[in-house]
């Protein structure tokens, strides 16, 4: 099957986008959502530019939706039907357990006439983590939210030691309701890691997270 994958350059759309190639279905598209205020990604704050470096290392087309919060939507549907331009039959998502997400996923892919697949739904949030560290895959935390986790946590390669360390605050070590997000940069898939380094804080209201710069 062809597929596209609404990749937000976290550890559980790559998890997902993995678990597809391995199952023998091939990939056609990445799409991720930019605030073009900002030229990042909504929710993870990446950077345009880290973004092409990893559809370059991946190599996969990326579809960058750069769009204000009201045309959120509306955006992400057109990338769908780009993406079955190019051949997709479905659209897969990271998502686990949130069923208002599952909803919103069905819902665009319905519009744009693609199947909706989600390769990790209703699995345990902490195997699946462990899973990602297991297949190989590097990440660091890119966001975190400060009513769960501190700055300490920014910037920090995704270890199982440091899935005790969340744990510990009583924070999910998945990060499924939002406490930490990540930046994945290397794993099995990629066809090299992506060379970045930390440039220091930014915050977003609620949040805080750490820039991240690409190394040419």
């Amino acid at each position: 099957m062809n597929f596209a994958v609404s990749y937000s350059g976290g550890k559980d759309s790559a998890l997902a986008l993995y678990r597809m190639i391995t199952q023998g279905h091939r990939p056609v598209a990445m799409i991720t959502t930019v605030d073009y205020t900002q030229d990042r990604s909504w929710f993870h704050g990446i950077q345009s530019e880290l973004l092409n470096k990893v559809s370059e290392s991946l190599n996969i087309p990326m579809i960058i939706c750069a769009c204000k919060p009201e045309e959120y939507t509306e955006s992400f549907e057109d990338a769908l039907k780009k993406s079955k331009n190019l051949g997709a039959e479905a659209c897969v998502f990271g998502d686990i357990d949130i069923e208002v997400h599952s909803e919103w996923n069905n819902a665009r892919c319905d519009a744009a006439g693609l199947k909706c697949i989600l390769p990790l739904w209703q699995e345990e949030r902490e195997a699946l983590v462990k899973e990602f560290i297991d297949c190989g895959f590097k990440a660091v935390i890119k966001i975190v939210q400060l009513k769960a986790l501190d700055e300490s946590f920014l910037g920090k390669i995704l270890t199982y030691e440091l899935i005790e360390q969340i744990k510990s605050t009583g924070s999910d070590p998945c990060g499924e309701n939002g406490e930490y997000h990540t930046f994945v940069y290397d794993g099995p898939i990629f066809s090299n890691p992506v060379s970045f380094s930390v440039k220091g804080t930014v915050d977003f209201v609620t949040h805080r997270a750490v820039d991240i710069i690409c190394l040419q």
